[in-house]
């Protein structure tokens, strides 16, 4: 279980400059603030019960509208932290709410055919009789179902995770790089258009409240726009299904009706989102991009692991070391030239190499870490193969040797093996100068001396345990470059002080 203290002192994710950009006189920025206390994970989610109360009443129009916004809120929301956050929890609460969401909204499509079968029926129009007539039965069944998914709601749950799931999502502060990233993949999602500008939409509402001041009222224009596309159509296809229209005259009436408020919404959706310096650019524009996107997806995976490992003080440091003498042997001549997608598998692997201790505690965790690192859905900005590799590599930090009995490295070609082995070899050392979790070493170098690597650390000693650890983990990385590996210690400089 993650110490939310210790996190909140240790992970401290940068606000992103975004708010430089918008406008901070004080009537702004009381919009920003005011906006942000209307939305976030602990409001919705409170929200939810207090519609729970008001749906209950007699499931009228709006109360079954506002609860089922603030489940598609929490739900959302919910999605984006379970690729984050470990915690099952999430999913838990998104499940609780999954039966209580479908009943209310089939009861809300029939309400709002209702409203559109009003606007747009004549007098003594007999399919629009037969429409509604068809709705208000539909309607009555469908609140029958909708108390009963009510009753079996577990509010209780929900309040309990109303207070946990809120704490735990306050460890990141809104408008990170990792908030920014996790809107760059709603906005990729939003092409498939009414439920990815949804997604988007709460995304950028509840965790980066300086663009939700930019860019709500555009969002709620498209949100609402292709959402009025969908009931029409929803229309249209029941009015075919139920044979309401007693002529053809009267279906080809109802069509052209129909066909014009679609048409009508969609010219606007156009107008907005088609051709140049459409809103879909600009939207992007504020996202990551280039070398921003690897770099706030691997925060992400960060966030992930720091969330899995009792103690990330120590992957931080592993890292550090790790990248420290893949950089050095690189500079040396002394590595294969991996380039910098091996750098960064290295990095993931050493920030990831301890995530197992969530689930199996110290023994075998390496290979539970693999799993769990292998089930990881990739950030938009990580490739799916390094990920693998990542694993394989962070499977290694401990144990036995890579082998061709092992699946995962089995499966890997020749040249794979080789430089997995590199980099397996690099972060086990890196693992054994940091195996007291003291954070005793301190600054790494490397260098080439009479045809074997040396390797300074600043604050080791080859005598007693650490010594020890070194001494058996330097082997991989021998075997890997076929070269001699000698660690030594070097002494911290003091500064000169007069007088002493």
């Amino acid at each position: 279980m993650l110490d939310l203290e210790f996190w909140r002192q240790s992970v401290t994710i940068q606000r992103n400059s975004f708010s430089e950009k918008v406008s901070t006189s004080p009537a702004s920025v009381e919009v920003v603030k005011t906006a942000s206390e209307k939305a976030g994970l602990a409001h919705w989610m409170r929200q939810v019960l207090e519609e729970c109360d008001r749906a209950a009443v007699n499931f009228a129009p709006d109360p079954v509208h506002d609860l089922r916004v603030a489940l598609r809120r929490c739900r959302s929301m919910a999605d984006g932290w379970i690729a984050i956050d470990p915690s099952p929890a999430w999913k838990e609460m998104k499940k609780a709410g999954r039966k209580l969401f479908r009943a209310l909204g089939e009861l809300r499509d029939v309400q709002v055919m209702t409203e559109w079968v009003e606007k747009l029926a004549g007098a003594d129009d007999a399919a629009g009789s037969a429409l509604a007539a068809y709705a208000g039965a539909r309607e009555h069944d469908l609140k029958q179902n909708a108390l009963a998914a009510l009753q079996a709601f577990d509010s209780k749950a929900w309040s309990r995770w109303s207070e946990v799931l809120p704490q735990r999502a306050a460890c990141v502060k809104l408008g990170s790089s990792i908030f920014l990233h996790m809107a760059l993949e709603r906005w990729i999602e939003a092409h498939r258009l009414r439920i990815g500008i949804k997604r988007l939409r709460y995304t950028v509402e509840n965790f980066l409240p300086e663009l939700h001041y930019a860019w709500i009222n555009d969002m709620k224009k498209i949100q609402d726009w292709l959402g009025e596309v969908h009931d029409l159509d929803v229309l249209w296809e029941t009015a075919a299904a139920q044979q309401v229209f007693p002529d053809m005259e009267a279906r080809t009436r109802w069509q052209a009706k129909i066909e014009a408020e679609r048409t009508s919404r969609i010219e606007k959706y156009r107008a907005k989102m088609v051709g140049n310096n459409t809103l879909w650019q600009t939207w992007r524009a504020e996202l990551p991009k280039g070398e921003g996107i690897p770099k706030a997806a691997i925060e992400r995976l960060m966030l992930w692991a720091s969330f899995c490992d009792p103690d990330f003080g120590h992957a931080r440091r592993v890292a550090d070391h790790a990248l420290r003498i893949y950089d050095g042997l690189a500079k040396n001549g002394a590595v294969l030239q991996q380039g910098h997608e091996s750098r960064e598998v290295l990095q993931l692997a050493a920030m990831m190499h301890e995530v197992g201790r969530l689930k199996g505690g110290a023994k075998k965790h390496n290979r539970t870490g693999a799993r769990m690192i292998r089930k990881l859905p990739p950030p938009v900005g990580v490739d799916q193969d390094a990920l693998s590799v990542a694993a394989i590599v962070a499977r290694y930090h401990r144990g036995a040797f890579p082998q061709k009995k092992h699946g995962p490295f089995a499966r890997l070609s020749a040249a794979e093996q080789k430089k997995l082995l590199w980099l397996a070899g690099i972060l086990r050392l890196a693992c054994a100068l940091d195996g007291d979790h003291r954070g005793m070493v301190r600054q790494v170098s490397v260098g080439q001396e009479n045809g074997y690597i040396a390797i300074a650390a600043q604050g080791y000693s080859p005598l007693g345990p650490l010594g020890q650890r070194v001494a058996a983990a330097r082997h991989l990385l021998e075997v890997a470059s076929g070269q001699a590996v000698m660690v030594r210690g070097t002494r911290t400089r003091r500064a000169y002080q007069p007088g002493k």
